[in-house]
């Protein structure tokens, strides 16, 4: 198979991405709203509309310029505002909205999955429809599998890092959580280091092997970033 242009890289990757940010960032909001702080719904972040929650460097530029380079994806969106005073437990509650992110890249990855499988039997009747769909949903397998990966990562703000502080008896959460003015420089030095991938590579593959499609999926990456 030849490989795809830079357009056709972006067209594969644009509306996968988008939907990964939107829907992660809206469920945080949605399970916050449901543990009793109503503060996204005041500030109307629970919604699927894209435009309340992209970053257009953080959430648009970087990570397909990244993805379409690189192979790797790392970006950022509006974060949803959670007032941990409003939760009935805060402790406990925070790192379920924490989790909530993750969780829902996860099961995107599984419907794009779906999405692959059907896009294969389409490839007999509607060429021209299937092959789109194909490499769009290899690559919202991915973008999701990676998104949920990075954030797993037990490192605050990241929402790994919220859940393990969540789960810390709260004196060690207490210390643990100082370091989160320092996370995001300490991410960029993993980023730059190549230590990143190495940390998450492995849980990206093991996730994806879990899922309908995976060869297939596994086999489109390589034509997606060389």
């Amino acid at each position: 198979m030849e490989h795809l242009s830079l357009v056709q890289k972006l067209a594969a990757m644009a509306l996968p991405l988008i939907f990964a940010i939107t829907v992660h960032e809206a469920a945080h909001g949605l399970v916050a709203d449901r543990l009793g702080d109503h503060t996204a719904r005041m500030l109307g972040r629970i919604t699927l509309n894209p435009i309340k929650h992209i970053d257009w460097l953080g959430t648009v530029i970087l990570p397909l310029a990244m993805f379409a380079f690189t192979g790797f994806l790392f970006g950022w969106a509006k974060p949803v505002p959670v007032n941990p005073r409003n939760l009935r437990n805060p402790r406990r509650d925070m790192a379920i909205v924490a989790a909530a992110g993750p969780g829902v890249n996860l099961l995107m990855a599984f419907g794009w999955s779906l999405l692959a499988v059907f896009s294969t039997h389409l490839g007999n009747s509607a060429p021209d429809v299937a092959l789109p769909l194909v490499f769009m949903s290899a690559a919202g397998v991915f973008i999701n599998v990676i998104l949920m990966a990075l954030n797993l990562l037990p490192l605050p703000p990241l929402d790994g890092g919220r859940v393990l502080t969540g789960l810390l008896p709260l004196d060690l959460a207490r210390k643990y959580a100082r370091i989160e003015p320092y996370g995001l420089p300490i991410l960029i030095a993993l980023l730059v280091t190549g230590a990143l991938g190495w940390l998450i590579w492995p849980l990206i593959v093991a996730t994806i092997e879990l899922l309908p499609a995976s060869d297939l999926v596994l086999t489109l990456f390589p034509l997606l970033v060389q």
